[in-house]
């Protein structure tokens, strides 16, 4: 057997309450960058299922930027690290430099190619540095900034330039190479966010949490005009870009707003059009980043949603995807598995559809942290960090009102039972809490301490792991538990027990790497030596025929086993998700679904040999 990568649901900008980001893009590609955890990601606005992602950042990466050929990628990183990659031939690394003592917030090219100046958070020392690409030697003195310098740019035409803006409400500038200060301007009353120079390099302007954008000389560094005030924004402004022409600026802000201004010749701005994206208008719909590439004017709000507006038709409505921030714990398949729910344990739920990608999220009335997930036809059912399970029905595309079960004490695992869904098991420390729609049936105490639970699909039986490797086997009957076997394999605490569709075989895994599949009947074990992990398992999965199981493990790694034949001969997909493995489903026979620490949802296709 032979895997291979299908599809790739990408994550979404990591977002900072308060802060903005800074994306950036390869107008020939026409594909954008930003940063989630140690990922960059890499993402084409006319295909959104195509998606590559680096990860051999050892820290959270922050940004990231095309050279101005195209060909290579400098990324920073939150402890000062720059590396740069090459965008074909699986990102070979050029070079790696430690360039600040601390996060670095923004970087740029020199439009030859060059030169990169990176800035950010100095702990006492500097707070900007320019080098040169290939050997790192620095190119010029930076001071002038006494605080966290948040960004930084490059003039794009000769005579060069740096500008710099932080949270001392500075805009410096900088004359070179060798770069040495030439001026300073506070006429910013608030952090100043962002500067960039226009792409004709005639102009400049600063962005500010003041509400303000000022435009200044790309030569002289004078102050030229300020974008106006009147319909201006009513939050901080956190980014901004310019047009291709140079005659036009895209700004974001906390006020939910996108606006687009008119710049004169003169050096001054008013509004053009005032972009509003369809949402709530939560706090998640502030916006924290834009880009204006091509045609494609890109907006990033603090939930992560990513707007694409067409730069030439304002009016019409613009296509919006959006995806996890954080750990997708869990997946589930509805729908006669052409749906795929996704749930990360900041309590998103996330719809996707085969071919497709995003499809929305799932608004639930109450938005609890999720930990445990499971869905059939026509319900959700979670619990969160609390002692409470939702069972939430499932509509078209939305949530209707979900009922809440206090069991006691804060869930381990839950299990439903498939053909008779309005049964489920719960585990808790102690024991196990047996449910008939919100009723709790019974609290048993098992007197062992529990870690996993399953149970079978017509609720006659139940499984359950403990913290010593045992598997107990129960016969339900009403509201008790009857013991009629004890399993002993597994070396460490049961994490994953699943039963197989067909009902005639279970596996279980462990915190000790290794799986095992059962035969029900006999309980006897039917696929032994699954020791291929090298870390804790965290999920399995069976294929809808019962032939194929899959683990995911915290190894990044997911293993993929054929029941009929021994387990030497397994499929490994190394690397399927940055930091670990937490959600395994089939869609079918041939095709997992996988996602992990990495906030990513990957699919796989899965080929006899």
């Amino acid at each position: 057997m032979a895997a291979q990568l299908t599809e790739t649901y990408a994550c979404v900008p990591s977002t900072e309450r308060g802060r903005g980001i800074l994306i950036s893009g390869d107008p020939k590609s026409n594909s954008i960058l930003y940063t989630n955890g140690r990922s960059v990601i890499i993402r084409y606005l006319d295909r959104p299922l195509e998606v590559a992602v680096y990860v051999e950042h050892a820290y959270p990466a922050t940004v990231a930027r095309y050279s101005p050929n195209g060909e290579w990628i400098a990324s920073a990183d939150v402890s000062g690290v720059v590396r740069i990659w090459g965008t074909h031939n699986d990102f070979v690394l050029r070079n790696e430099f430690r360039v600040l003592s601390g996060r670095i917030d923004d970087l740029q090219w020199s439009p030859d190619g060059l030169r990169i100046v990176a800035s950010g958070e100095g702990k006492g020392k500097s707070f900007v540095r320019a080098f040169m690409w290939d050997s790192g030697t620095n190119v010029g003195e930076f001071d002038g900034h006494s605080r966290r310098v948040l960004s930084c740019d490059f003039k794009p035409t000769r005579p060069f330039r740096i500008a710099t803006c932080g949270e001392d409400f500075l805009v410096n500038f900088y004359e070179g190479p060798p770069f040495k200060f030439k001026l300073s301007h506070r006429d910013h009353s608030n952090f100043v966010n962002c500067i960039r120079f226009s792409p004709d390099g005639s102009k400049l302007i600063s962005v500010s949490s003041d509400k303000k954008g000022i435009l200044y000389d790309a030569k002289t560094g004078d102050i030229l005009g300020e974008l106006s005030s009147e319909d201006g924004h009513k939050g901080s402004i956190y980014a901004v870009s310019w047009s291709p022409d140079s005659k036009q600026v895209l700004t974001v802000s906390a006020d939910k707003t996108a606006k687009v201004w008119e710049i004169s010749d003169g050096g001054n701005g008013k509004v053009k059009t005032t972009l509003t994206s369809p949402g709530s208008g939560g706090v998640e719909d502030m916006l924290v980043g834009c880009l204006w590439q091509n045609d494609h004017i890109v907006t990033v709000s603090l939930g992560g949603t990513i707007s694409l507006f067409s730069a030439s038709d304002l009016d019409k409505t613009p296509v919006s995807f959006s995806g996890h921030m954080k750990n997708v714990n869990s997946l589930a398949v509805v729908k006669n598995n052409k749906i795929i729910l996704s749930s990360s344990y900041d309590g998103l739920i996330v719809k996707w559809v085969q071919g497709i990608g995003y499809c929305g999220k799932l608004e639930r009335k109450v938005n609890a942290q999720i930990k445990c997930f499971a869905a059939v036809e026509e319900q959700i059912v979670t619990s969160s960090f609390d002692n409470k399970i939702w069972r939430v029905p499932l509509l078209e595309d939305q949530c209707g009102d979900g009922d809440c079960i206090d069991v006691g004490s804060q869930p381990k695992d839950l299990s439903i039972a498939h053909l008779s869904p309005e049964v489920a098991l719960v585990s808790i420390d102690t024991g196990v809490v047996l449910l008939h729609g919100t009723q709790v049936v019974s609290t048993v105490n098992l007197g062992f301490p529990v870690t996993a639970c399953a149970i079978s699909p017509d609720g006659t039986e139940a499984i359950v792991g403990g913290q010593d490797g045992k598997l107990h086997l129960y016969s339900v009957n009403g509201d008790s538990l009857a013991e009629e076997a004890v399993l002993e394999k597994h070396r460490g605490a049961i994490t994953v027990i699943r039963y197989s569709p067909d009902v005639s075989m279970f596996a279980s895994a462990d915190v000790n790497r290794e799986a095992v599949v059962w035969d029900r009947a006999s309980r006897e074990v039917k696929l032994k030596n699954m020791l291929y992990h090298t870390a804790r398992i965290n999920c399995l999965a069976w294929s809808p025929d019962s032939s194929v199981v899959a683990t995911g493990s915290l190894d990044t790694c997911v293993i993929v086993y054929d029941i009929n034949k021994p387990a030497s001969s397994r499929i490994t997909i190394k690397g399927a998700h940055l930091g670990g493995v937490y959600g395994l489903a089939f869609t079918d026979e041939r095709t997992v679904v996988s996602s992990g620490e990495d906030a990513c949802v990957r699919m796989w296709r899965i080929t006899p040999q």
